[in-house]
């Protein structure tokens, strides 16, 4: 068996499902062309029938990448397989994935349906975009729980109508590794022409086993994993590339490949999360800020007298550099231009590099260190320079038992406002003071508060959701001040359902 394992990435359709974390076009594009240094062999760029914003990123994915190939996801509905094959009509490369449920809870409830319709439905689908591309995927959707027998006659049938590659997704993230890796090879030892399509995985992480029910899958011989950077997804999210590309590398036992350059994972890793301001978990395996830290006395000292008594990977093999330059006020635009491009910031004009160094100046006048994720927000994930309402001034009058007060000014559209109120604490008075200039029934739902790294002169990164006319809106914003940012992450939320309404 071929010891080549591909990596679909689908960070730009399942991971981009997070809510909150969607993505511009522009922006897609950004990660799309980062995808394609990092060596991923086929990017699922989107549901174009899902939204014109979908099909337009499909269509600009596939004229900015050049050599992955670009898959485009559809139900098996005729109307879907025409979107999706007219957004992909720019691609080197292209793919329909297309497919329908096949567990009796979807072929029940979902469908209302029976076992032997949902086979033709199948055959039809893939017969059908067959018409359009050679290179078809079909998934059995909750394939996870669906009876292996059953699931064995689907497969050989879509294999014989012409699916290249078929998906066996873990929908729901219910599988334990051993029933998983054993359902592949059922498959292997009961579907008779299985050799003439790729076997892929498409794990869930709800119970935490998407990573190990993937390497199940690929021992049983599975040769394409369905990934995201960092993890991200629906739900708990899916299986993370940075997990099994490292597996993969680690274990030469195994006697596996993939076309992965390993040390543009971290770089890849850091612009998603900026991007997307979904912020990396510190324990996150690999990529996480504590991957390669070490607390521990006795870890310490092993690791001091040889790396690999504690440490299974080098930090460098997956684009950590331990030995990276400081960033202090100190600092040249030389030093921030470099690091920016360890991070895979390397396209900025001379006079974007002379404004993002204004603003590191000013942060570092805050702050003795400049981190990774400080120069990526100073590099323009933050887009308030575009926002109708801004923050012009804000003033906190708080403490212990003092009336906590706050003073506003705001912008919309360059016409002045002001404001105060008193409330619960800073952010409560704030918030208040904010609401008598925008005259909107908002509701603050949630707030995450989240440290970059550490300090008392740290960058906090606040997320929030604010509910207005029923719909949530989702702000972020990161400043060394925690009211300052909490007030403008809910700005944000108020930019993006003004901007809304004037569409």
């Amino acid at each position: 068996m071929d010891n080549r394992v591909y990596i679909f990435d689908t960070t730009l359709r399942d991971g981009e499902q997070v809510p909150g974390c969607q993505l511009n076009t522009v922006e897609k594009i950004q990660v799309a062309k980062q995808l394609e240094v990092l060596g991923v062999d086929v990017i699922e760029a989107g549901f174009p029938v899902s939204s014109p914003g979908d099909f337009n990123s499909v269509v600009e994915i596939s004229k900015a990448v050049t050599w992955p190939t670009i898959c485009a996801l559809t139900r098996a509905v005729e109307k879907d397989i025409d979107v999706a094959a007219d957004a992909l009509k720019f691609a080197k490369r292209k793919r329909i994935h297309t497919g329908i449920g096949t567990s009796d809870s979807h072929i029940k409830y979902k469908f209302n349906s029976n076992r032997e319709e949902i086979i033709e439905r199948a055959v039809k689908a893939v017969k059908y975009a067959k018409r359009y591309v050679e290179d078809v995927e079909f998934y059995a959707e909750d394939a996870g729980r669906t009876d292996n027998d059953y699931l064995a006659r689907v497969v050989e049938a879509v294999i014989k109508a012409g699916a290249t590659v078929v998906n066996i997704p873990d929908t729901n993230g219910y599988c334990l590794p051993a029933d998983f890796g054993a359902k592949i090879k059922y498959l292997f030892e009961h579907v008779d022409g299985i050799e003439k399509a790729i076997i892929s995985t498409h794990c869930h992480n709800d119970l935490g086993m998407a990573t190990a029910n993937t390497m199940a899958g690929v021992l049983n011989g599975a040769r394409q994993v369905e990934v995201t950077i960092n993890g991200i997804g629906e739900r708990a999210g899916n299986t993370s590339l940075e997990e099994i590309a490292m597996i993969i590398k680690c274990h030469h036992d195994l006697d596996l490949t993939t076309n992965i350059n390993t040390q543009k994972i971290y770089p890849t890793s850091r612009m998603v999360s900026s991007l997307m301001n979904m912020p990396v978990q510190p324990n996150k395996a690999v990529v996480g800020r504590n991957a390669f830290a070490h607390s521990s006395g006795i870890h310490q000292d092993g690791v001091l007298k040889n790396k690999s008594t504690y440490e299974i990977m080098d930090p460098h093999d997956v684009g950590i550099d331990d030995n990276a330059i400081v960033l202090t006020a100190r600092s040249g635009r030389a030093a921030m231009k470099y690091r920016l491009g360890v991070l895979g910031y390397d396209k900025f004009t001379p006079e974007q590099v002379d404004a993002i160094y204004a603003k590191f100046l000013n942060l570092a006048d805050k702050k003795k260190e400049i981190n990774d994720d400080d120069l990526l927000i100073l590099a323009g994930v933050d887009t308030k320079e575009s926002h109708h309402i801004k923050l012009e001034y804000l003033q906190v009058v708080s403490g212990v038992n003092v009336r906590q007060v706050a003073s506003i000014g705001i912008s919309i559209s360059g016409e002045q406002f002001e404001a105060a109120a008193s409330g619960n604490g800073p952010v409560d008075a704030s918030i208040n003071a904010l609401k008598k200039i925008i005259n909107r029934k908002m509701t603050l739902k949630e707030m995450t508060i989240q440290s970059i790294s550490k300090g008392s002169d740290d960058v906090c990164k606040v997320h929030v959701q604010v509910e207005h006319d029923g719909i949530l809106y989702y702000g972020f914003c990161a400043n060394t001040d925690i009211v300052a940012a909490t007030v403008e992450a809910y700005i944000d939320c108020i930019n993006k359902f003004v901007a809304k309404k004037e569409k």
